[in-house]
């Protein structure tokens, strides 16, 4: 099978053997051993749930996987695995099912396979997918083909002789799933760099080497000038009629390097009228490519999106770090001062506004009591001449035409 874009045979064999692996062919050297190493047979223990297993374990291990391909030490990090194993499990009513494990070296590579796969499992497949919950990292469930996750630094995928029974498909990764490392326990960082990637990380294809990035992205020569020494990495996501390459590079050299070298390509492979990316930008340590949009101004919008988030960490003692801790402890400080600031202002207000709300009330109640009170004169004070004495004593009162003896 030949693939647009891949001109070195070493290439081009790395990418029949990777369609040969999503055709669900084992690598052409296998070594069958009668004593599989302890962290295999940990993966694949005789009994799993309901499920015995009915087959010997196959593995590849990292030097027969090498040889197979013939690339040594030019070969990119997905056919650099620790080792593939195989075996074969059937269920209680006689099921066949069988299950392969890939071991990478990191985490981002066998993501990077992952995705591989799962796009190639979804173009043969020709159906709609599934992300299966509470089985790894991530998974896709295929109807057909059958299971593939990814967890830590494996790649499991689980086929059905049927193709048909997937909640036994399903039971059994679960069960393999619990026998694996959980590594991070995250899909790498990049991704999340994307814009809207909770969505977009559906589809996303994840390259750790050049041969990958090709094989994923043909018909764009600029992309045979990026190099992926160093860690380097990229993600490949689809936006509507857009498809956006954010490549990351681990140090600004690289970057640099690399931007001058695709300024250069990007010049002459226009003049010569050969297909160019709709949008090209550096973003930090980032190379933001997008290809196949209907338009520049589309194309800028999606790259605008994208942001660069640099992550610093000191190998030793961190220089900055007294600077910082001052700068921490008076961003501190004043927050204190004005968190009392501001309770003190609420708490006079809180009280200015009890006694006001108090005072009126009480000054109200005043005010009807004494309306309570009777009164004939407005409201003035009136002299009850007519009774002021109150009811006569008549005992004490002298007879008519007597006069009061004189004390003298």
């Amino acid at each position: 099978m030949s693939l647009p874009g891949l001109s070195n045979p070493a290439l081009r064999r790395f990418m029949r053997a990777l369609m040969a692996a999503v055709s669900f062919t084992l690598f052409a050297a296998v070594v069958l051993a009668d004593q599989p190493a302890p962290e295999v047979t940990r993966i694949f223990p005789s009994n799993l749930g309901g499920f015995h297993q009915t087959g010997r374990i196959s593995v590849s291990n990292r030097e027969a996987i090498r040889e197979a391909f013939k690339l040594l030490d030019d070969a990119p990090n997905e056919v650099l695995q620790v080792f593939d194993a195989e075996t074969e499990y059937a269920s209680p009513d006689g099921e066949k099912f069988r299950v392969s494990v890939s071991k990478f070296e990191n985490d981002s590579a066998a993501y990077s396979q992952f995705t591989l796969l799962r796009k190639g499992w979804r173009e043969r497949g020709g159906t709609q997918s599934a992300h299966v919950e509470n089985t790894s990292t991530a998974s896709e469930l295929i109807p057909g083909p059958g299971l593939i996750f990814f967890k830590g630094t494996t790649v499991v995928s689980v086929i059905s002789e049927s193709g048909k029974n997937s909640d036994q498909i399903t039971a059994l990764a679960r069960l393999v799933a619990a026998n694996l490392d959980n590594g991070d326990g995250d899909i790498p960082v990049l991704v999340k760099h994307l814009p809207n990637w909770e969505a977009a990380q559906r589809d996303v294809v994840y390259a750790v080497s050049q041969a990958s990035l090709l094989g994923s992205i043909p018909n764009q020569p600029i992309l045979k000038e990026l190099t992926f020494e160093g860690g380097t990495e990229a993600v490949v996501a689809r936006y509507g009629q857009s498809e956006l390459l954010i490549v990351e590079f681990t140090t600004p050299q690289f970057s640099i390097e690399n931007d001058q070298r695709i300024w250069t390509k990007f010049s002459e492979l226009k003049s010569q009228g050969q297909p160019t990316p709709i949008a090209y930008r550096r973003v930090g340590n980032y190379s933001v490519f997008v290809l196949d949009a209907p338009d520049e101004k589309t194309a800028n919008a999606l790259v605008d999106q994208v942001r660069y988030e640099q992550v610093v960490q000191w190998l030793g003692d961190d220089p900055h770090l007294a600077e910082r801790l001052q700068r921490y402890l008076t961003q501190t400080s004043a927050g204190v001062l004005m968190a009392v600031l501001k309770s003190s202002g609420l708490s006079l207000i809180i009280c200015f506004g009890a006694g006001t709300l108090f005072g009126a009330l009480l000054f109200r109640r005043r005010r009807a009591q004494q309306a309570a009170f009777y009164s004939d004169a407005g409201g003035s004070t009136r002299l009850n001449l007519d009774a002021l004495t109150g009811a006569n004593n008549s005992q004490r009162l002298l007879e008519p035409g007597k006069q009061p003896e004189s004390d003298a």
